[in-house]
């Protein structure tokens, strides 16, 4: 994509870090883990996941993500908030997000940071999308390469 289109890589770039502007970087990096989760996008999940161990996140929380429905202990109501947003956003089974996990969600964040949050999960899936149709290939990245 980089080489083959790269207005749209570094147009890409560009909303990305504007999306995550107002947001704790820690939990920008649980997002786009839970939503690579999702999208079976293992390139993403190499980058977000040593993204958020260098930001100092902790391996138990990480690995915990999966099931952070059943492991809620580790993470804040803020946090719950963003992670279920992320979810609806990205899968979209009934083809909305649920008015009680929106106002969750807007229960938690100023309405500047929900706007940043939504912007944050919607990159990350196009992210997810880009990553998986062009056959990105995990276990390259280091922390911090693309920022």
């Amino acid at each position: 994509m980089s080489a083959h289109a790269p207005e749209v890589y570094r147009a890409m770039l560009r909303l990305d870090g504007a999306a995550n502007k107002a947001l704790d970087p820690v939990l920008v990096e649980l997002v786009k883990i839970r939503a690579s989760q999702l999208n079976h996008c293992a390139f993403c999940l190499d980058m977000h996941t040593k993204d958020a161990l260098a930001a100092g996140e902790s391996v138990e929380r990480i690995v915990q993500l999966s099931a952070w429905e059943e492991s809620r202990h580790f993470y804040t109501e803020k946090e719950l908030a963003a992670l279920a947003l992320t979810e609806a956003v990205t899968v979209l089974t009934d083809g909305f997000v649920p008015d009680e996990v929106y106002a969750r969600a807007a229960e938690h964040f100023d309405e500047v940071e929900l706007a940043h949050l939504i912007a944050s999960i919607i990159v990350i899936n196009s992210w997810n999308r880009i990553a998986v149709t062009c056959r990105s290939v995990p276990g390259h990245y280091t922390p911090g390469q693309y920022k």
